[in-house]
């Protein structure tokens, strides 16, 4: 690094303290004036400080004039307008200044990067995605020699991680001298990015330490892949075993994991935790307990929280519609969503999957008709399939299967099993053959060897008395071999969830519960003693 001579050194120190006082760009500008006209417009020393305002200020444009008045930047220089395209979200021109660095002529000013320029030229890669770019600065991280620190391989880890090269993640964690949390949490977040759960649990059990992240991770690993019991055993091992309490982000993770399991207690507890701890105050916990409180059957109570909401945004308003649609209450839903139509919140394409939903199961025909053509003529929102999907049941429930055979025809895109089921079964309750054989013909090429389908237009055949057809559908199902999908259902006793499929028997307590089932399909009376006697300390304890 080259001498400041005495009188440049003094005369930089006198201007320090003026550039702490701008509070704005105009601050700095009026105090750069001076600065020129004492000829130290080209100080790297009071040019990197004045960059540095610019960084806080949101001065990108002024930030890059400094840089350009300086005709031998030095790397503090290169470092700090670096930094200011990073924090102000210009990551394709802060690539663009390291590559200028590089192209410095070294010999001259001998201006290499050093270990604070590399964190920001890979948090650039990160944002931008660019993977070959990213194989050439992890490249020059080793090129210019032992100058990696742990948070630079660590920016490497999360890297790789995001590009799910979880080689190249282990390559860089297996050259590591050092390690924190943030190193293994890589690992995990990578494997569970991919879904690869069982090498991620062996990651997490190595951890020698490990925080809320890192819990949270696990939990929405499990989720993503529909591990739902695996989420809600790690959320539990958490707080008891790692003595770790519940942020926002881990709720967050966990309550899906309540909803598709109906973890109600769990949730219960959840909703009160949360309410303790001020986490009701966030949009995302609100709107993650009430997919969880509809979805285990606590539509009123999921009520009870929206309307507690001191802010909605339009995942509020969809969760509650779609919520009260799916609980057979599509006159409130209907009524919610003019409510919403009436805020300042936009509805999104799942929006209008709940109302037409909504509008189908009660057989709201006009309402529906009119809030399917509101998408393209009022919010500007292309109908897809699903939207297509509700239109079709709608027709079909309100018997005009005419009509929605030729929506379907008329579709932008093909259409899926679950239009030509949805036809096929108001075919059934209207006695429509012909629509019924034709919707078979497309479900047969879609789904060959689901059951129920060829057992729906069986019994609409046997409907008709044409038992011919009857015949010709028994010896179809036998000739293909087909087997019917074993029911499953789940259940919480005591924060646990116990998951049955049909003809299981391979739970321990299986013999008790099928003695009850007995007992229920038989209508027996039978006292609780009597059923205690039945069946003995053996499953009661």
């Amino acid at each position: 690094m080259k001498s400041v001579p005495l009188k440049v050194k003094q005369w930089e120190d006198r201007f320090i303290p003026f550039l702490q006082k701008c509070e704005t760009i105009q601050d700095l500008k009026k105090t750069h004036v001076p600065i020129i006209k004492v000829s130290l417009s080209e100080s790297n020393f009071l040019v990197t400080k004045m960059v540095g305002i610019c960084d806080t200020n949101k001065g990108i444009v002024y930030a890059k004039k400094l840089f350009k008045r300086v005709t031998e930047p030095n790397i503090y220089l290169y470092n700090a307008l670096i930094r200011a395209y990073i924090h102000n979200h210009f990551y394709k021109l802060a690539i663009d200044v390291y590559k200028q660095l590089l192209k410095d002529p070294q010999g001259k000013n001998h201006v290499f990067p050093n270990r604070f320029t590399f964190p920001f030229v890979i948090k650039a890669c990160t944002e931008l995605m660019n993977q070959e770019l990213s194989f050439q600065v992890h490249g020059q991280v080793c090129k210019f020699g032992p100058i990696s620190s742990l948070a630079t391989s660590n920016l490497l880890l999360d890297l790789y991680s995001k590009f799910d090269d979880l080689k190249s993640v282990y390559k860089v964690f297996d050259e590591m001298t050092e390690r924190d949390v943030f190193s293994w949490n890589c690992l995990i977040s990578g494997h569970a990015r991919l879904g690869q759960m069982k090498k991620a649990r062996l990651v997490f059990e190595e951890m020698p330490e490990k925080t809320i992240v890192t819990w949270t991770t696990m939990i929405t690993g499990y989720t993503r892949i529909e591990c739902y019991s695996d989420a809600l055993h790690v959320f539990q091992q958490m707080q008891v075993v790692g003595g770790v309490k519940p942020d926002v982000t881990s709720i967050i993770a966990v309550l899906p994991a309540c909803a598709k399991l109906g973890a109600l207690e769990i949730g219960k507890w959840i909703h009160t935790y949360s309410d303790k701890n001020g986490f009701l105050e966030h949009k995302c916990v609100c709107n993650s307990l009430i997919e969880m409180f509809a979805k285990c059957g606590e539509i009123n109570q999921a009520r009870e929280l929206f309307t507690q909401m001191s802010a909605k945004d339009v995942i509020s308003w969809t969760t509650m519609i779609v919520g009260l649609a799916n609980h057979g209450r599509a006159r409130k839903a209907v009524e919610l969503f003019q409510e919403m139509q009436m805020s300042e919140v936009k509805p999104n394409v799942i929006t209008f999957v709940g109302v037409l939903s909504a509008c189908a199961h009660a057989g709201f025909l006009e309402e529906g008709l009119k809030y399917f053509d509101s998408m393209t003529e009022t919010y500007c929102i292309n109908p897809g399939i699903e939207h297509y999907s509700c239109l079709v049941d709608l027709l079909g429930r309100c018997g005009c299967l005419d009509r929605a055979l030729q929506v379907i025809n008329e579709m932008p895109m093909k259409p899926d099993a679950t239009i030509w089921g949805s036809l096929l079964s108001s075919c059934r309750t209207y006695g429509n053959l012909e629509i019924a054989v034709i919707a078979m013909e497309h479900l047969s090429e879609l789904e060959p060897d689901d059951t129920g389908n060829y057992v729906l237009l069986s019994n609409l055949y046997a409907d008709l008395g044409k038992w011919d057809g009857v015949s010709r559908m028994r010896k179809l199902i036998r000739s293909k071999r087909m087997k019917r999908t074993p029911g499953c259902s789940s259940i919480e006793v005591n924060n646990v969830v116990q998951e049955f499929l049909s003809g299981d028997y391979s739970k321990p307590f299986s013999e008790a519960v099928y003695q009850i089932l007995e007992l229920i399909a038989s209508h027996q009376s039978k006292t609780d003693d009597d059923i205690e006697e039945m069946l003995g300390d053996k499953y009661l304890s």
